[in-house]
């Protein structure tokens, strides 16, 4: 009976072990892989924004020419024909 007892107990005590410092399923792990998916979630998020906005800017694109006018005038410095261009410098 003993013999039982001592067992049950380091038994017991291996099975401890493994649950809060074990390197397969411990719950320090867990909160590790809780923690990445939280990121991971975040992530995603932004990036369905950013697909989001990217899709509509398309859209955008395809519809009218005046995304596409101001697209040019503001990233590539294109004029319309007949139009005169003032640049005014700050000091």
């Amino acid at each position: 009976m003993k013999y039982l007892v001592i067992f049950l107990v380091l038994f017991t005590a291996h099975l401890q072990y493994r649950l809060w410092y074990g390197t397969d399923g411990s719950i320090g792990q867990i909160k590790d892989y809780e923690s990445q998916l939280e990121d991971i979630k975040k992530q995603v998020e932004d990036k369905k924004q950013r697909n989001a906005a990217l899709y509509a800017e398309v859209e955008d694109l395809r519809q009218g020419q005046d995304a596409l006018e101001e697209r040019a005038r503001n990233e590539l410095g294109m004029i319309r024909e007949g139009e005169a261009f003032f640049q005014v410098i700050e000091k």
